[in-house]
């Protein structure tokens, strides 16, 4: 199994939804799945169970979530008046579903559940026969690539003016900041958000500056911990967060000092706590999702880190991950973000030069985030490695994405 989420955004670059990608196979190994035998599980909703395991609130909030539903899959029993989830949940169908009436009475049994309905790759010459069929959708996933939602956005607005329309494969910032302006358009989709945004600033803002202050300081070799805990304490919300922390593992200790609280966490786990804490603060000013980015590639390259015979280097792929957004966050490209924290030069060859060790982790990240399955079935079987591993090294990354924010 391989599964990863992929946000949607609003015009504000609010997460309103996440789409799911999910492949139960390795294909590579199993071709027959490609040809007579593809058929095989489509009852199934592949990759449901991951909404299910991590919990559909750890998601951003009032977010839906788009899930590819087959045309034999719809008349599965999983979806029930009982579902807990079915408020938050947008069945995802594509061309394939029939414009017939026992497709369109189920279409209408499971919205009478609670479920919302959304189609994506209806050719536009397809749109008229499918009338009936469009007029059950709440949205439908335009690829701007291949579709001229402008004229798309005219015919859904005379025909079917309660349809959301969503623009996807949006690459660029310029063309999410004209699509935005038009009401049409309620959700967007693509890789724009992780471009970052410099409007000729190039000076960090006091507040940053201290944390990038902290991060130079906790990622020096053999780093004073009382250096780190004066740092601390300049900002309250760190404090807080940093007590927290301490309270967590020590129940029955008094905390006397900033300093006493962080030679009780240990100069090893201060610094995993100090890389983590200070890059959810460094993202307060961004969207949620760059905060989620951040933390996920950090666990996950971290999970990967035996999959690739680098469980010495667990912590570098840590880091290589959490600060692979720095760009972001600091809106300066990557390099110049990069030199401004006192990371190792194999972090930053990894993440500027993509050589290195670090590396193929950090590719394989890549691969996995754009759902680009084929790519990551053909490194697991160099690696002799298997899908499932993968999979579990995702999921327990989300599970701690979890804990971190909700427990």
């Amino acid at each position: 199994m391989l599964a990863t989420l992929i946000p949607f955004f609003d015009k504000d670059m609010k997460v309103r939804a996440y789409s799911l990608f999910s492949q139960k196979h390795n294909l590579l190994l199993q071709p027959s799945l490609l040809g007579s035998r593809k058929n095989d599980g489509a009852a199934s909703v592949d990759g449901l169970d991951v909404i299910k395991s991590i919990g559909i609130d750890t998601l951003s909030p009032d977010s839906d979530v788009f899930v590819p539903v087959g045309n034999i899959a719809i008349f599965s029993d999983v979806f029930s008046p009982d579902d807990p989830m079915r408020n938050r949940l947008t069945l995802l169908f594509d061309q394939a579903i029939a414009n017939d009436t026992l497709y369109l009475d189920r279409l209408k049994e499971v919205k009478s559940y609670g479920y919302k309905l959304a189609i994506r790759k209806l050719p536009v010459m397809e749109f008229e026969a499918n009338r009936e069929l469009l007029s059950l959708m709440d949205y439908i996933l335009l690829d701007t690539k291949k579709i001229d939602v402008r004229k798309a956005k005219i015919y859904f607005g005379h025909l079917h003016p309660n349809i959301k329309i969503c623009a996807g494969n949006i690459d660029k910032q310029s063309d999410f900041e004209t699509l935005r302006e038009d009401p049409s358009f309620v959700l967007f989709e693509g890789s724009f958000y992780r471009l970052p945004i410099n409007n000729g600033e190039t000076e960090v803002s006091p507040l940053k500056a201290n944390y990038l202050e902290l991060l130079n300081t906790v990622n020096d070799n053999d780093f004073e911990l009382t250096e780190a805990a004066d740092i601390i304490s300049r900002d309250t919300a760190m404090v807080v967060s940093l007590l927290d922390m301490v309270n967590h593992i020590s129940i029955n200790s008094e905390i006397t000092s900033i300093r006493h609280a962080a030679a009780m966490l240990g100069q090893k786990e201060l610094k995993k706590w100090i890389n983590t804490a200070v890059t959810k603060e460094l993202c307060t000013d961004k969207p949620n999702e760059i905060t989620r980015l951040s933390l996920l590639r950090a666990k996950f390259m971290e999970q990967l880190a035996p999959i690739f015979g680098l469980a010495v280097k667990s912590s570098e792929l840590f880091l290589t991950g959490l600060f692979s957004v720095l760009d972001l966050i600091l809106n300066l490209p990557l390099e110049e973000a990069l030199q401004k924290v006192n990371l190792s030069q194999e972090i930053t060859d990894a993440l500027v030069y993509q050589k290195g060790d670090l590396a193929p982790v950090y590719k394989f990240l890549l691969a996995y985030e754009n759902a680009d399955w084929q790519e990551i079935s053909r490194q697991v079987i160099v690696m002799n490695q298997t899908t499932d591993a993968v999979y579990d090294a995702y999921i327990t990354s989300v599970q701690w994405y979890k804990d971190l924010f909700f427990s």
